[in-house]
């Protein structure tokens, strides 16, 4: 078996498979993991996403669980660690970015890394270290009203510097485009200054390309997963068809919901101007108990449905509307309710039959593939950028899954993604 070449660890399942798919896209052979493995890696393959739930844990959690994807893919061999955080930054005043970040670079021995969650396929780009979604600044993206880790601020040194206690620079855009040796030198010089996080500029694929040569002997990288278009090239690879195929699709299909994001607004209403069946599911509903009862109706409304094609079940709400609940509930309480019922929704929708099921939202994802009981990934073809269909291998065929981060895919998202298996 070949030494692994890249091993990476994700704060969300979404975001995993996100650098998985681009990872596959670069030319790599690659396994997502839902958690760290209990046994060695028995698969061949150039890079391995270990999926952690770990993006609003407490800081403390966080770090435990990185620390522990760590030593499991340093004993694969692991030859560079990537830490993939999603490409909005959003974290908290405490963290988890900047501990797990501290926490990995004291394990690696590493006095430097960089940050950038550019991903310009999906609308992220950073500028003199300041982040935009589309063509406004993150804080005026809807980012603002996240319900769990709201960005008020797009200054990603200064978001930084308030999660970390070393000292956070810049390489600016003027810098990555002059190339490899300039980002470098750039490198170096900030070294001497005693920084040890440096927030790097992005507004092109090119320069993610710049800067995958730029790092490649850097024991750790940090990002989200723009920065794995450029490193495939660094261990002799390149692009191929082969890396994406799945087995055959087949079975039924249906949508689980969970994001608040503006993406994933535009999505449902578009699923729903279609004319095809969706059900909301209030989440003051799911108080006192009657999670399991609203969990049965859903399906019972569903079963019927199911053979005339995709059906949505969705939580997803417009910002004052999450405020409400969360005023009633509390933010931590609301959450969790959601999460458990349409993981469950999920669980019952497959054991009706879907083989085919688009999950929406970090937190929903992470919260149905743990329902669903999947420990391993195979990535396979795009639907959007950084969206994949995956396949979660079983005695009974398998089901075909694609985990969507809430901000991504077109508004025609939920349609168009069965289209591509078909």
């Amino acid at each position: 078996m070949s030494k692994l070449k890249l091993g990476c660890i994700a704060d969300d399942f979404t975001g995993a498979t996100d650098l998985a798919n681009n990872l596959v896209r670069s030319g790599m052979r690659v396994v997502q993991t839902i958690g760290v493995p209990s046994a060695p890696l028995a698969a061949d393959v150039d890079a391995v996403v270990v999926a952690l739930k770990s993006r609003t844990i407490a800081a403390t959690d966080a770090i435990a669980q990185s620390l522990e994807a760590l030593k499991w893919l340093q004993a694969q061999g692991a030859q560079q660690i990537y830490f993939k955080y999603c490409s909005t930054f959003d974290s908290t005043p405490e963290g988890n970015i900047g501990p797990v970040t501290e926490a990995l670079m004291d394990a690696l021995g590493t006095d430097f890394t960089i940050a950038t969650p550019a991903f310009p396929d999906n609308g992220r780009t950073v500028f003199k270290g300041y982040l935009f979604a589309g063509n406004v600044l993150l804080n005026e993206s809807g980012m603002q009203n996240h319900p769990l880790t709201p960005m008020t601020d797009a200054n990603l040194v200064r978001v930084m510097q308030a999660q970390t206690q070393r000292k956070v620079g810049l390489i600016d855009y003027k810098t990555v485009a002059l190339g490899e040796a300039a980002i470098r030198e750039r490198i170096a010089a900030l070294r001497t200054e005693g920084v040890g996080v440096a927030v790097m500029d992005a507004t092109s694929n090119e320069d993610l390309h710049r800067m995958g040569s730029a790092l490649k002997d850097l024991p750790l990288l940090t990002a989200g997963s723009g920065v794995a278009i450029g490193l495939s090239a660094n261990f002799g690879l390149k692009p191929s068809l082969q890396a994406s195929q799945l087995p055959a699709a087949r079975g039924l299909q249906a949508v689980v919901s969970g994001s608040c994001s503006l993406a994933t607004n535009a999505q449902v209403a578009h699923f729903k101007a279609t004319g095809r069946p969706a059900l909301a599911i209030n989440p003051a509903s799911l108080m006192h108990g009657q999670t399991d009862a609203v969990v049965q109706q859903v399906l019972a409304w569903a079963a019927p449905l199911l053979k005339g094609g995709p059906v949505l079940v969705y939580s997803t709400a417009e910002p004052d509307a999450v405020k409400a609940v969360q005023a009633q509930l509390g933010v931590a309480e609301a959450g969790a309710l959601v999460e458990h019922a349409l993981a469950s929704v999920a669980r019952g929708l497959v054991d009706l039959g879907v083989q085919q099921l688009v999950v929406a939202g970090g937190e929903t994802s992470g919260a149905c593939v743990q329902a669903l009981g999947i420990a391993q990934l195979q990535i396979g073809p795009q639907i959007d950028p950084g969206v994949p269909w995956c396949h979660a291998p079983s005695s009974s065929g398998g089901v075909h899954i694609t985990l969507k981060s809430g901000n991504f895919g077109t508004e025609d998202f939920f349609t168009k993604a069965f289209t591509v298996l078909a």
